[in-house]
């Protein structure tokens, strides 16, 4: 039998969205707050993530819970407050962040259907939140950039995880697309040497030699095929032929050991110490692995190493800034950004 539906009783489709597509730039994460208990919050998510401590055991459970976020929140929180953005009441990783979104937006404006957003893979803004947000503008397609030039499980791969994750529970996902590491492109490479020379201009002494430090990781990590660390000695090795430097003259360590475990080696507070002895006296110290100043270049680096350097027979060291919302350091994110939006815009 047919059933005769009357066109008046029809309901009229739903107005479709215009289409728009979303970038969301996503460093790894920061506390609201300079304070124990902020810092607390921040350590207690980014430690019981199984990309960063794969082993989530009931003994780290105990340890973490019983030894670590009782006692390092309070000695971080007084790290933070060493560096933070008084002004904003946020840490610099969150206000150059944010510096990062607003330039790419602005560089890439003239794509009036592309929205540019930023998050944090742990602390606020959450990209649970940013993609909410970008949905809700009408973005039906999705770029995700992670802020790492050189790939890692415990840093891309957990973007990925947490945006898998926020898709997950979306009836109408956007369509997804990840940037790769730029580990190793010629833009990333020439900002890199760019940057470096710049800052090298304005001291008022010459280094003697140039430390590259990464952050570190176990090598149980690398062990088990993590690239980490094979990227990063590709990144040093291009940026000495772009500089016309040797082994001698720019240096690779890994810096931020946590824990009881072999990590990468050559430490970098060991080889800065070690210098030091050696007789060095001027040395400079840039960050590759870094996309945004934060408390493990602006503290540990400019301040601890700084201090550890000296108190070993150094006189003049300089930590040379990461690329941040510097002009080629944008260049390289626009570049990117642009690369991977092939086809969509």
């Amino acid at each position: 039998m047919t059933v005769v539906v009357p066109i008046g009783s029809a309901k009229p489709a739903p107005e479709a969205k215009p289409e728009r597509v979303g970038v969301l730039l996503v460093n790894l994460g920061t506390p609201d707050t300079a304070d124990t208990r902020g810092v607390r919050v921040y350590l207690k998510e980014f430690l019981s993530d199984p990309r960063v401590i794969e082993d989530q055991g009931l003994r780290w459970k105990l340890i973490l819970n019983g030894i670590i976020l009782r006692i390092r929140p309070r000695r971080k929180a007084r790290d933070y407050r060493k560096i933070w953005n008084v002004e904003k009441n946020e840490s610099p990783l969150k206000t150059i962040t944010r510096a990062q979104a607003e330039k790419l937006a602005e560089a890439i404006a003239d794509h009036d259907h592309v929205v540019v957003d930023w998050a944090m893979r742990y602390g606020n803004p959450s990209i649970r939140s940013r993609i909410d947000a970008l949905t809700a503008q009408g973005c039906d397609r999705l770029l995700v950039v992670p802020l790492y030039p050189q790939y890692s499980a415990a840093t891309s791969a957990t973007v990925c995880d947490e945006v898998f994750r926020v898709l997950a529970g979306m009836r109408a996902q956007p369509i997804l697309r990840v940037t790769p590491p730029y580990y190793d492109d010629p833009d990333y490479i020439d900002a890199l040497a760019v940057s470096i020379n710049a800052h090298l201009a304005t001291l008022a002494f010459q280094p003697e030699l140039i430390v590259a430090s990464f952050h570190g990781m176990p090598q149980k990590y690398v062990d088990k095929g993590d690239p980490y660390q094979a990227q990063c000695i590709a990144t040093t090795d291009a940026l000495r032929r772009r500089m016309g430097l040797d082994a001698s003259k720019l240096l690779l360590t890994f810096q931020s050991r946590f824990g009881f475990d072999e990590w990468l080696q050559p430490y970098t507070d060991k080889t800065i110490a070690q210098l030091a002895k050696d007789g060095v006296k001027r040395i400079a110290v840039v960050t590759p692995g870094f996309s945004a100043d934060c408390l493990e270049t602006l503290e540990e680096i400019a301040q601890e190493n700084a201090e550890i350097f000296k108190h070993n027979g150094g006189e003049q060291f300089a930590a040379i800034p990461c690329l941040n919302d510097s002009e080629p350091g944008m260049d390289v994110i626009r570049q990117l950004v642009l690369r991977e939006l092939q086809g969509w815009i």
